[in-house]
């Protein structure tokens, strides 16, 4: 497999967090001498918060989550990479039933405390037999440094693991977000992403942490988009471990939310743009920034309907400036927006004015400009103050 030229020379350096501790192994279902398996041990006043996928046929896994989110509380983590254990009906329930009933034996908690996630092929019935007997022993053998392990743990086509950390001051104590996802293809939440899973030593309750994350999941994973394709398995949980002494967040409009909520968002929407810049055949990050739209909702529909675009995105891979491709994905999105005061630019070169090219545009300049890793796609549309942004890749031969 080709790594994404987007892979960073290291991974990022994370530090402890209290509370939270890993291990991962190599369960064989159905990678071979690769981890495909990880479990978090959680402290016993974990609360989390999440999102998950609005597929119609999202995976048993998924219905879990949804389920147990309910409880706000969590003591353990189950991951599997190679079988999302989706669209394998009451065999697939079962699996995930087994494997709570397991860890949380092994992380001595109530099977409602154990929260799963599960990505890979879909529609094959997955085995608990062929990983939860492994459990005990993982959860024996839980390491706090343990987080490039289970971010490789959980990678399918990914080619590289992708990881965030952001550190912030409340009250003189370090607080510390770390976060790890994967995906590669079949991206295009309505949600979260693939799989992301972010732990704070914050002590936050439950009802502002569930706030904060679909706060700041809006402009990170759910802005992203490789393929166009939901997945059934699309999963993010936020985890908060309480265990650093300060007193207790729990108020939305806690002053102190202010450069942690900064922080979280920030580590989103890196994690975000990680799973993009690793899109599979990827070679090129394109960022579609719209504005002048009746509305917002309205500008997200219209920069979708770009970012979405094979023909768009083969443009661009094909380093090639057709802008008309870019006034089609416009037109088709079925959005107001005025012909004759549509506006696009490369970057910062004005390829169009008022509905015609501007005057001072030449297609080398934009042939030059596409030949960069990095394109950024402005469209203005000219009618109100709605703006958005998403962001994409190429659509290559690979």
């Amino acid at each position: 497999m080709k790594i994404s030229p987007f892979a960073p020379e290291n991974l990022a350096d994370m530090p402890v967090i209290d509370g939270v501790s890993f291990a991962s192994t190599e369960a064989g279902i159905r990678y071979l001498g690769r981890k495909d398996l990880m479990l978090a041990v959680l402290s016993q006043q974990t609360v989390v918060a999440g999102t998950l996928t609005r597929s119609r046929t999202s995976s048993s896994a998924v219905d879990w989550c949804r389920t147990q989110l309910a409880h706000g509380k969590a003591r353990a983590l189950v991951v599997n990479s190679g079988n999302a254990n989706a669209f394998t009906g009451l065999k697939g329930r079962r699996a995930v039933e087994i494997t709570a009933q397991r860890a949380g034996i092994a992380a001595g908690c109530a099977p409602h405390e154990v929260m799963i996630a599960s990505t890979g092929v879909i529609g094959e019935a997955l085995d608990p037999d062929r990983f939860t007997h492994l459990l005990a022993d993982l959860a024996a053998n839980v390491d706090r440094n343990g987080w490039h392990d289970a971010a490789s743990a959980i990678m399918t086509t990914d080619t590289y693991a992708k990881l965030s950390t952001r550190t912030v001051q409340i009250d003189g104590t370090d607080i510390h977000i770390n976060g790890f996802a994967k995906g590669a293809g079949m991206i295009a939440p309505d949600m979260a992403t693939m799989l992301s899973f972010i732990f704070t030593n914050a002590p936050i309750s439950q009802t502002v942490l569930q706030a904060l994350c679909s706060q700041y999941v809006k402009g990170s994973f759910n802005s992203i988009t490789v393929d166009s394709d939901t997945s059934t398995s699309d999963t993010l949980l936020l985890f908060a471990t309480a265990t650093a002494k300060i007193a207790p967040i729990t108020r939305l409009d806690d002053p102190r939310l202010e450069e942690f909520g900064a922080a979280l968002g920030a580590l989103m929407l890196d994690l975000a743009h990680q799973i993009v810049k690793d899109g599979e055949g990827v070679s090129k990050f394109i960022t579609v920034q719209v504005r002048g739209a009746e509305h917002d909702k309205a500008a997200k529909i219209v920069a979708l309907s770009i970012a979405n675009s094979p023909l768009v995105k083969t443009a661009m891979a094909g380093e090639d400036p057709n802008w008309g491709r870019i006034i089609m994905a416009v037109g088709k999105a079925g959005e107001q927006a005025d012909r004759d005061q549509l506006g696009i630019w490369f970057g910062d070169i004005e390829v169009a004015r008022d509905g015609e090219v501007a005057p001072d545009y030449h297609e080398e300049h934009g042939a030059a400009y596409m030949k960069g890793a990095e394109i950024t796609i402005k469209v203005d549309l000219g009618i109100g103050e709605g703006a958005a942004v998403i962001w994409t890749c190429d659509l290559t031969h690979e």
